[in-house]
């Protein structure tokens, strides 16, 4: 395949969109394109471009990424069914590499399928690995769990807002997680390495660890303060979830019980069996940066 130099970028604002921009940027590899919606009052910095597009619209989008070798989709829960379009629009547009939102849990498997988070990011990879059978499109799905920077920062992975963490089944099951920094270092490898990414799932992770792991370094960043963890099970999580679905409220509260669900049960792989960090040469973060994270947030 040949080399990836004009890259698109959808939703170049959000918390992972702001760092994966700044990365491709940065790495001086690529020329870099924005798609922004026309009532968007999203700046970025002097020199970027930026295209304004119906999202509604395949013929609009179809210009836009003309020329264009590589899309990458950052689309928020909310939005991520625009993704169908912009497929087609780079099926047209003669894009080479389709990124979609997925930078989560593993949606390949069945049991995270049947989560209320994934059935949308299911249905968008069905629809990307059929369409490429019949054109040059071709994909990459990353994975990478949890994020871990913004998973403490805003009381996702471990809620140590008031000093009484919610730990889920006992707080010792292991998941995958992995920094924004490292997930954006990883979308420019994967541009950078094509052939190696083509038409599959990449892992990427910076640790392995527990709830209870997390409390522990929290302990030691922050040690006098009142820690009092509570404990309760994902069944009675979710079944709360459930009951609010039921009653049409969707809210974080009712999402994030089911993504609780894919990180820490085992049967939902949250634990990835398979790493591609040294494949696509992303270094690791160590502990220290774990450390670094909770003493900001603990301050």
């Amino acid at each position: 395949m040949s080399a990836i130099k004009n890259v698109t970028i959808v939703g170049a604002a959000g918390n992972l969109g702001t760092s994966v921009f700044s990365k491709l940027v940065d790495s001086g590899k690529f020329n870099i394109q924005v798609l922004r919606r026309p009532d968007s009052t999203t700046q970025y910095p002097a020199g970027t471009k930026v295209v304004d597009v119906d999202f509604s619209s395949v013929d609009d989008l179809t210009a836009a990424l003309k020329g264009q070798d590589a899309a990458i989709a950052l689309f928020g829960a909310t939005s991520l069914g625009l993704q169908y379009g912009l497929i087609d629009a780079s099926i047209k547009a003669g894009v080479k590499r389709f990124i979609p939102s997925e930078f989560g849990g593993d949606v390949g498997l069945p049991k995270n399928r049947t989560l209320l988070p994934f059935i949308e990011k299911g249905k968008v990879q069905d629809y990307l690995s059929e369409k490429s059978k019949s054109s040059s499109l071709t994909y990459t799905y990353v994975y990478n769990g949890p994020f871990l920077d913004w998973g403490i920062q805003h009381n996702f992975i471990l809620d140590t807002s008031d000093y009484q963490p919610t730990i889920y089944n006992g707080g010792d099951v292991v998941f995958n997680t992995t920094s924004l920094d490292t997930i954006a270092n990883g979308v420019v490898a994967v541009l950078s390495h094509p052939d190696e990414t083509k038409n599959r799932a990449v892992y990427l992770g910076d640790f392995k660890v527990s709830q209870n792991d997390l409390l522990a370094i929290a302990k030691k960043v922050a040690p006098n303060k009142p820690w009092q963890p509570k404990h309760t099970t994902l069944d009675e999580a979710t079944a709360e979830a459930d009951k609010r679905l039921g009653q049409g409220v969707v809210d974080y509260h009712t999402i994030a019980p089911y993504l609780y669900r894919s990180i820490f049960d085992p049967e939902h792989g949250g634990n990835f069996k398979h790493n591609d960090n040294e494949l696509l040469g992303v270094p690791k973060k160590g502990q220290k940066f774990i450390e670094e994270v909770f003493a900001k947030k603990l301050a």
